[in-house]
């Protein structure tokens, strides 16, 4: 089935531990639309560039089966930039810059074919363009997603609560959830904020997995134990376009195939950290992705007597 992605692409500079990439290829809905790529082929991606942004980028994206005609290019202007520095630990980062460029004009026009797409992500923007696009749909969609973070719910909490009202699934971390519910219980976050309107909740704890919620029902997906984290920016992203693009796969939004899928996202982020940038989402196959799917069932699985 089809899948619709709204968010960044971009450009980011990163430092780690284990050095630095500048001006390396990045944003939401790259990650996302990467990801996805190896389980649909049905992707249309809705974003804002500058004609800065390489040519052999956009082709790349097209040949793994990416629509690009709701891709906005501005003649003479420039991509969004973020750059950051990660800790020690890799748990937490210092942003160095961010500088919005042609994004801070983003106002989406969505394609007549992407209105009707049955699986929506909506990458981390403002609430106003996230129901800016929801306004568009045809409301044919099976199953639409969210991803937001603590800074909108610190500068617009009303309109991000309006548009979480809209949806049927929300993704942020635990300390996001915290915030949006009032609750320091994760369980007792939940409960709020599945009152607000979304039946499916998705709560990341970064290197400590992730859980969904649904209809009083808990389900804990762990993270895959790695000997080295080289960059873990878009790993949430990339989680959420393993997720998606294997629900648009098998097309089924039950809470059995939920687990599957947030099982796929885990694995997909598990390869993103290992390089900087999309330099290991570039070179997966799907023996590998296979192969990393059996680690995480092996991870899980024991028998109890």
């Amino acid at each position: 089935m089809s899948l619709l992605t709204i968010g960044t692409v971009a450009f980011d500079t990163i430092e780690t531990p284990y050095g630095k990439a500048e001006m390396v290829i990045g944003g939401a809905c790259t990650y996302i639309s990467w990801a996805a790529s190896y389980f649909t082929k049905n992707i249309h991606l809705v974003s804002i560039v500058g004609d800065d942004f390489p040519q052999s980028e956009l082709d790349a994206l097209t040949a793994r089966g990416v629509n690009l005609d709701g891709l906005e290019t501005v003649q003479g202007g420039k991509s969004f930039f973020w750059a950051g520095r990660y800790h020690n630990n890799m748990n937490s980062r210092d942003t160095l810059i961010t500088d919005l460029n042609v994004l801070a004009d983003f106002n989406p026009i969505l394609p007549e074919a992407a209105k009707s797409c049955k699986y929506v992500m909506l990458g981390n923007l403002t609430p106003q363009i996230q129901s800016q696009v929801l306004d568009q749909l045809d409301g044919s969609q099976k199953l639409i997603a969210l991803d937001t973070m603590n800074f909108w719910m610190d500068i617009a909490m009303d309109e991000l609560k309006s548009v979480i009202s809209r949806i049927n699934l929300l993704t942020i971390n635990d300390e996001e959830a915290r915030q949006l519910s009032g609750e320091h219980s994760l369980v007792k976050a939940a409960k709020v904020i599945h009152e607000m309107g979304p039946k499916y909740l998705v709560i990341k704890k970064g290197e400590h997995g992730a859980l969904l919620f649904h209809n009083g029902d808990i389900f804990f997906a762990p993270a895959l134990p790695l000997a080295e984290v080289f960059d873990p920016t878009g790993a949430g992203d990339t989680f959420a376009g393993g997720f998606m693009g294997y629900l648009a796969k098998t097309d089924d939004t039950s809470m059995e195939n939920m687990k599957r899928a947030i099982i796929a996202g885990s694995a997909m982020a598990s390869f993103c950290v290992e390089d900087f940038s999309l330099d290991r989402l570039r070179t997966l196959n799907d023996t590998e992705i296979n192969d990393r799917l059996d680690k995480f069932k092996d991870l899980v699985h024991f028998d109890f007597k």
